[in-house]
């Protein structure tokens, strides 16, 4: 392997213990991504800041490596959209014990380090023109849109994977920098008018919702869309960021973006005005409306302006928004900038709660006041539903929320409850094994040996740490999926990857601390979003097996695996089909 000097002088130890543990890190990720090189990183930009998506595990973490002097980053680095608007908490009315004080750690700790806490989840909104070079960039909507409309490069990073890069300035050489990879895998279709950002948003979403797990994607799902038009940058950004919510790092639009070469498609998709109606009659608010939460990602001044628009409208007719229906969240730059224009005036004149630094579904509402959120974003909606804050949520355009917020008797009747539908069975192709199995695979470097045996939990659909596993329990808790309701703890974990948000590392973390989280951690391919919490904590960990073990081990499987000279053996003692 070639491992700079510079950062083999951290991996010796020679600058503290913070750039040790960081530099092993970076080196364990490029082992199990099966590359030999690094290459220096231009920026950084760190998720997991909230208190409620970081939790223990991160407050922790940060307060081991924070005190160290040497251990500062070496790269300019932003940081992630907290957990509340520090100047209004009190209108938020924020129900969770010491919030406050635990998140003003989590920023300390961060800045401590020589993170700039700029709390944005879109740092490409300053100045998409001038964003360019190598990123280790850690919020998924972020990393996205980044890569498919920028000069700016960078791999979906987790939390700490992406902090790591930060201290010692180094990444693995892999993923999409490389440029062969950049290629789409994916072929979408769309087969009708999409003239609202509320649209866009919609159809990433039902992309990753109509992804087969058979199909091979190892950087994730990567569209090439055709048949879009009219693209603005509230646009372009609610598409890339519906999408992440299911891996996508990069996507391509005929006409918009610049087309690689053809490519071998793993799979087609056609989208539609039914698929398109059908979604919003699915999404439509039934019952009533509590709070109407726009800004996610965090809003742009073209979102704020529009919204304000709407919101005139409603005052010409005399109207006010009563109880502070409507919440427009915003970075603190763009907050300045609608300050100075007097659209944040008009707002809040209005009624409205303008808030900087946080976003929707980082925030700890109070569940005594809000039990039904209505929301123009489904990225909003894809976590805010999750167990991260498992609340009813609907959607509309941002006119139609701001209608809600404005009359209250719009929706009426109970509010809905969470899940109150059948969920939608995401798909799975394993089938019961009998017989013997054994099979070779992958450790890292930072594990020399280990031998253990234990009872396998197996799926081959993603899992989803951020929402869906329950940070106390270790249970996940996502309908559809084939282990809803299966816990984590004390098991062999098998499974192909993550997904979802790249703050996934410290919900495990937490988990891994109180003694909830797996034995061990097998991933089919190699997961950035699993791996930074077990190299850092070292819980035995095993990945690119020779046959698949998430279709060759079933669920009850009793199995033993050993590490041997960086070699992992994985064998089946009983099955649970042959008891």
């Amino acid at each position: 392997m070639n491992i700079p000097d510079e950062l083999q002088f951290m991996l010796d130890g020679n600058i503290g213990p913070t750039k040790q543990k960081a530099a092993r890190l970076v080196v364990d990720l490029a082992v199990t991504a099966r590359v030999n090189e690094f290459i220096r990183v231009d920026n950084a930009h760190v998720s997991g800041v909230s208190v409620i998506t970081g939790g223990h595990g991160l407050r922790r973490f940060l307060k081991d490596i924070s005190n160290d002097p040497d251990g500062q980053v070496t790269i300019p680095t932003t940081l992630n959209s907290a957990g509340c608007d520090s100047e209004k908490i009190e209108e938020m009315n924020i129900d969770y014990p010491d919030f406050l004080e635990q998140q003003f750690e989590i920023i300390e700790s961060y800045s401590k380090l020589g993170i700039d806490a700029i709390l944005s989840c879109t740092p490409y909104d300053k100045d998409t023109e001038t964003l360019s070079g190598i990123g280790s960039w850690a919020e998924s909507n972020a990393v996205c849109f980044s890569n498919s409309y920028t000069s700016l490069t960078t791999n979906r990073e987790s939390g700490l994977s992406a902090l790591a890069t930060a201290i010692t300035g180094w990444a693995p050489k892999w993923g999409l920098h490389i440029q062969k990879n950049l290629l789409p895998n994916i072929l979408v279709d769309v087969k009708c008018e999409m003239n609202d950002p509320t649209d866009w948003s919609i159809l990433g979403d039902w992309i990753g919702k109509n992804i087969n797990p058979s199909w091979n994607l190892p950087w994730g799902p990567m569209p090439q869309i055709v048949g879009l038009s009219g693209a603005n940058f509230e646009k372009k950004k609610a598409l890339t960021a519906s999408a992440a919510n299911y891996g996508c790092p990069i996507l391509w639009i005929d006409g918009i973006t610049n087309i690689p070469p053809s490519n071998k498609y793993e799979g087609q998709l056609i989208f539609d005005k039914s698929d398109l109606e059908s979604r919003y009659s699915e999404l439509s608010p039934i019952g009533q409306v509590d709070l109407v939460v726009i800004g996610c990602p965090q809003a742009s001044v073209g979102e704020a302006r529009a919204t304000a628009a709407a919101v005139r409208t409603q005052m010409e007719l005399g109207n006010r928004i009563p109880d502070n229906r409507l919440w427009l969240f915003m970075s603190g730059q763009n907050y300045l900038s609608i300050e100075a224009d007097g659209t944040l005036e008009l707002l809040e004149e209005a009624g409205a709660l303008v808030l900087k630094d946080t976003c929707p579904e980082v925030t700890p509402y109070n569940r005594e006041k809000y039990n039904h959120l209505l929301t123009n974003s489904l990225k909003a909606e894809h976590y805010l539903t999750s167990g991260l804050n498992n609340m009813p949520t609907s959607v509309s355009k941002i006119q139609d929320c701001v209608a809600h917020a404005f009359n209250p008797s719009l929706s009426k009747g109970p509010r809905p409850e969470l899940h109150s539908k059948k969920p939608k069975q995401i798909i799975s192709t394993k089938i019961a094994k009998y017989g013997n199995f054994q099979s070779q695979g992958k450790g890292i470097p930072s594990q020399n040996h280990w031998t253990l045996s234990g009872k396998a939990l197996v799926t081959d659909i993603p899992i989803t740490y951020l929402g869906y596993v329950n940070r106390d329990s270790g249970v996940i808790e996502e309908p559809g999926h084939p282990l809803d309701g299966k816990s984590i703890s004390d098991t062999i974990l098998i499974y192909p990857k993550g997904s979802g948000s790249t703050v996934a590392p410290f919900v495990l973390m937490g988990l891994i601390y109180t003694n909830k989280g797996p034995k061990a951690i097998i991933n089919r391919d190699v997961c950035p979003l699993t791996l930074p919490a077990v190299s850092l904590l070292d819980v035995p960990y095993a990945h690119n097996f020779e046959t698949d073990p998430t279709m060759e081990i079933n669920t009850g499987d009793d199995i033993t695996m050993s590490l041997k000279d960086g070699e992992v053996t994985i064998s089946v003692i009983s099955r649970v089909t042959e008891v």
